[in-house]
């Protein structure tokens, strides 16, 4: 789990042009899953403590200053699932560049032509071996 509590804080810190960049395209897609999962599902389940809906959840400081907590907590809790979703995608596409990586180099390599220089050793060999032989 430490491992990839390390990764994901690496990811989330140090992301390469290419992460980010499907990060964007792949993260306009999955936002509205994600806003939907917090206002349909997270903030009702939450809002039960509260006896309403949780990013209604305020603070009042004075009767004309609140603080918006609940609102921002969902936000905080939107941002982390959309980092999570990113990073779970790039860790895939990582494995899967690390998988052709290895086949790459498992493929056999096909065999070195001889050079000419042994090809005229052998040739001067077999030519050895016939006179011998007569």
């Amino acid at each position: 789990m430490k491992k990839f509590l390390d990764e994901f804080k690496e990811f989330a810190l140090k992301g390469n042009v290419l992460d980010m960049a499907v990060g964007v395209i792949i993260g306009g897609a999955f936002q509205s899953i994600i806003t939907s999962l917090i206002d349909n599902i997270i903030n009702p389940l939450l809002g039960l403590f509260f006896q309403t809906d949780f990013s209604g959840v305020v603070i009042n400081l004075t009767d004309s200053v609140s603080i918006g907590i609940g609102s921002f907590i969902s936000a905080v809790i939107n941002f982390i699932l959309m980092a999570l979703v990113m990073f779970l995608l790039i860790k895939g596409i990582n494995k899967v560049r690390e998988l052709e990586h290895k086949n790459e180099k498992a493929a056999p390599e096909a065999p070195k032509a001889p050079t000419t220089e042994e090809l005229l050793t052998q040739i001067l060999s077999e030519m050895k071996k016939d006179r011998e032989t007569k």
